[in-house]
């Protein structure tokens, strides 16, 4: 190598004392450990280019570092000081990122204190005596490395040490019997040779850090490093390197397998002890085994345990995969290597060999359970074994590559999985007396088919076809077939209770049915056994826990299953503490806001199925959510696929009727309930009176009005237009529609045609729909120019229309409109069918949804009842042209009964 260029004005007493502060490290401070190491490992690539005094106390050194990364050497310049304290100073000049104090500057540093920097030595040499027994070691030393395993400290004593490897770092000096220890660090060496003779020689304190460097960049680190806490029982390994107990043997495997051929290409001499042990153990796949049980604590979980066997031993890969993903291994890092591509995982028993696992085998299973590889669930569970729900334990039978054999019931799941789209249909049941339209019929086989293999799921049909009926059939099909014996509870929204009940007792009337509502509920609790459908609300599952949770149910149904959306809500904790056989949600909005709302339907039905709430939040939510990542959006949709089932009203258009009606039942607040009752009441006395002083016959005016304002109080407490407090009062109607409904069916992108009898109601809606922002047109009495709301709706600029009875009821022609709502029921069924004719009328392509809003328990309801038996009398009930009441005593008494 060449020497620096020669001082022009040489210093006998500056520069000896300057070099002397080089050579003896004190600038090795101003480093990072790691960048120092770089740099005194790249000494021998610095070229000399200049070397000359450039103040009273200061010497500057311009040199190249070759650089494997740049294009050319690096030309980093470094000037030496020595200050007023007799400090040596240094100030450095490198292009690259990390300067002044880089891996370059390191590098010139380095160099300066090289053995063949001869001007360096001689300046050195010049300053010290050599003592007359040292010697310069004769030729290059010799780095070696000798491996054995050790016994690493413990608390509980050495009984319960456990076996480590540790390395030795020497370094050979020729003429020298014995190796130095590197982690010595004596300036001299001295050692007998075989006659007795003493010698002493000087040992190359670079070379030694340069070749401790480069072992401590591979990860070892010295024992008292990687044990702090415990000295250790043989005072010998103090003087060793290795690496943490809990990396022991990934990291020694990895060691000897490839570090140590590199080290023995560069010159070291590695020595393996014969007992060393960690070695790696290929595992190919016919050496594999696996294992699903049915735990002993639920029937739809299961245990699954999968590994490979090794002298007769079987080496579970479960919790290794676990440990490995706590690690830093991912899904990406094993299709990043191919498919030769192999992965180490430590077994972390005592000396277990490390096994050798093609990343091929290992990938589609990350992919499939990467949630449920979590260490920490894992040490909850029983041996370590991965917990499963039964879908999910099916599903693993189709992973490629892996040698995977279910029990016989899972291998029938997997089967009608493979051929989900054609489920062998279920005939409908006799008892039901209702004719299915085919995509209810498949419904009906879909919810058999999860009830045959244990699995709960999600009906999640658009609002309006039909999941009460799939639902009522279904439970028609498990009476029919003997396995009925517990009772099956439906949970619901206070509006639709008796809508359920209704249509149990229509369609299913083999079904005893027990409503659990009002003040007098808790004497129907005996009769719960002996019922086979039970239906009560979420606020009263709240109040009445102790007594359902005190009941097996066969089956327990959420309707509107979106009020458990909320995994922190009282009636979702509620909901979730029951016990049943099979859990099953309806809902036509599985997921309104977020995410985090399908989870909590999922985590209802099967705990566990999406994983915890945190690791889905990180694994699909944010994802899908925040960076719009299909390929877990489509993960998550075939996970789900079997267990939820969806159709639009769109896709199954040609099953449906021309128009199809739905009835929505609204439980009126306490507020409205009040208000209702004190004119029912002040209205009963009157029309009494009324009838006690001059009959029925003359009294109807009186009786139309009692009839008026009671169906005003429904729609609105405000058209009372009485004081303040009655008009401020909510209105359960309006708060269902503008609430639930329309942002449903706006979401569905449904075109709205709204009716009502009163405009003052009308005026209610349009000021609340401004506050909303939604746009719209409107149509009443008072409507100057008609054709400009109509041709705005019918050309798609607004989605909704509000339309009085009286301007709009009749010759509109609105075949853009899919959807009726009809916000207070007219009572006349042919008024009411012509004003839905406005959008069900020769032109419309659509289907046609007529919906109906009814207050439960009131006047509605059973003025809604009269039209079933007394269709000709409710026609001109309430229109006032009627000229003689067609109404008797009992009707009218029923009419005004209280809530």
């Amino acid at each position: 190598m060449a020497t620096p260029a020669p001082l022009t004005t040489p210093d006998t007493e500056l520069f000896p004392k300057l070099w002397s502060k080089v050579r003896a490290k004190s600038w090795y401070w101003l480093f990072d450990k790691r960048v120092l190491a770089l740099g005194l490992s790249r000494h021998e690539n610095v070229s000399p280019k200049l070397c000359q005094r450039t103040g009273e106390a200061e010497l500057e050194i311009f040199c190249q570092v070759a650089e494997s990364s740049w294009d050319r050497p690096v030309e980093t310049r470094v000037t030496l000081r020595i200050n007023d304290k007799d400090q040596l100073s240094v100030l450095a000049d490198c292009p690259c990122r990390e300067a002044p104090y880089c891996r370059h500057t390191a590098a010139v540093l380095a160099f300066a204190c090289a053995p063949d920097n001869q001007q360096a030595l001689e300046w050195f040499a010049a300053s010290k005596g050599a003592s007359s027994n040292e010697t310069a070691p004769i030729g290059e030393p010799t780095p070696g490395l000798r491996l054995r395993p050790a016994n690493a400290p413990s608390v509980s004593g050495p009984s319960a040490a456990e076996r480590i490897g540790v390395a030795e770092p020497l370094m050979h000096y020729p003429g020298c019997e014995e190796p130095v220890s590197l982690l010595r660090r004596q300036k001299t060496h001295t050692w007998t040779d075989g006659s007795g003779t003493e010698h002493t020689f000087v040992r190359n304190a670079l070379v030694e850090r340069l070749m401790l460097a480069d072992l401590m960049e591979s990860g070892l680190m010295p024992f008292a490093n990687a044990f702090p806490v415990l000295p250790p029982d043989d005072p010998a390994i103090a003087a060793t390197l290795t690496v943490p107990l809990e990396s022991q043997s990934l990291f020694w495997s990895q060691f000897v397998a490839e570090e140590a051929p590199k080290l023995r290409k560069a010159g070291w001499q590695i020595d393996v002890a014969p007992d060393f042990g960690f070695s790696i153990l290929d595992a190919p796949i016919d050496r594999w085994y696996s294992q699903i049980d049915e735990t002993t604590d639920r029937s739809d979980l299961y245990d699954f345990d999968l590994g490979i066997e090794h002298d007769g031993k079987r080496i579970s890969l479960i919790p290794i995969l676990a440990n490995a993903i706590e690690q830093g291994l991912s899904v990406a890092a094993l299709a990043d290597m191919g498919p030769d591509g192999k992965i180490l995982l430590s077994i972390d028993e005592g000396n277990a060999p490390v096994v050798s696992v093609p990343a091929r085998h290992l990938l589609p299973l990350l992919r499939f359970l990467d949630e449920l590889l979590d260490a920490k669930r894992l040490r909850k569970n029983p041996g370590g074994k991965l917990r499963l729900d039964r879908l999910r334990a099916a599903q693993l039978d189709g992973l490629e590559g892996l040698p995977i054999q279910p029990p016989e019931n899972l291998r029938r799941l997997r089967e009608r999985l493979r051929n989900f789209e054609a489920l062998t249909p279920v005939p409908p049941p006799a008892g039901l007396q209702a004719t299915l339209r085919d995509y209810q019929a498949q419904g009906l086989t879909w919810l058999q088919f999860l009830r045959e293999f244990g699995l709960n799921g999600v009906l999640a049909d658009d609002m309006g076809l039909g999941k009460t009926l799939q639902t009522l059939a279904h439970l028609q099909c498990e009476h029919d077939a003997g396995r009925t014996d517990l009772p099956s509870l439906i949970l619901a929204p206070t509006s639709v209770l008796r809508n359920w009940v209704n249509e149990a007792r229509r369609f299913t009337p083999q079904l005893s049915v027990l409503l659990l509502h009002g003040s007098s509920r808790q004497s129907d609790f005996q009769h719960i056994a002996s019922s086979q459908i039970v239906v009560t609300s979420y606020p009263l599952l709240v109040r009445d826990l102790d007594r359902l949770q005190s009941q097996s149910w066969h089956c327990l149904i959420l309707d509107e299953a979106q009020n458990i959306k909320n995994p922190r809500a009282q009636a979702t904790q509620a909901a979730c503490s029951l016990t049943a056989r099979h859990r099953l949600c309806l809902s036509g909005t599985p997921m309104e806001n977020h995410l985090g709302e399908l989870w909590s339907l999922f985590h209802f039905l099967m705990p566990g199925f999406l994983g915890d709430k945190d690791h889905f939040r990180r694994t699909f939510r944010n994802p899908i959510e925040k960076d719009a990542d299909t390929d877990q959006q489509n993960h998550l949709a075939q996970r789900i696929r079997p267990v939820l089932l969806r159709r639009t009203k769109d896709a199954v258009a040609q099953d449906l009727p021309p128009k199809t009606e739905i009835l929505h039942y609204i439980d009126l607040p306490e507020a409205q309930t009040q208000i209702y009752e004190t004119i029912r009441a002040a209205m009963d006395k009157r029309v009494r009176d009324a009838i006690a002083q001059q009959g029925l016959d003359r009294s109807h005016i009186i009786v139309l009005d009692a009839l008026l304002k009671l169906r005003q109080v429904c729609c609105h407490p405000a058209l009372l237009k009485k004081e303040s407090t009655q008009k401020e009062a909510p209105s359960a109607k309006t708060r269902f529609l503008l609430d639930s409904l329309l942002p449903e069916l706006l979401d569905e992108g449904r075109r709205i045609l709204i009716f009502s009898q009163f405009t003052e109601m009308l005026a209610i809606l349009e000021t609340e729909l401004k506050r909303r922002r939604l746009p719209f047109v409107k149509l009443t009495g008072s409507t100057k120019n008609r054709e400009k709301p109509i041709r705005e709706f019918q050309d798609k600029k607004v989605p909704l229309f509000l339309i009085s009875l009286k301007a709009g009821g009749s010759g509109l022609n609105l075949t853009t409109a899919d959807t009726v709502i009809h916000y207070d029921p007219w009572w006349n069924p042919a008024a009411e069918a012509q004003a839905s004719d406005r959008a069900h009328r020769i032109g419309q392509k659509n289907p046609v949804f007529v919906h109906k809003l009814i207050c439960e328990d009131t006047i509605e309801e059973r003025i809604l009842a009269l039209q079933q038996t007394k269709a000709a009398l409710v026609a001109g009930l309430l229109s006032g042209r009627t000229e003689k009441l067609p109404l008797n005593k009992a009707d009218i008494e029923r009419l005004l009964a209280p809530i």
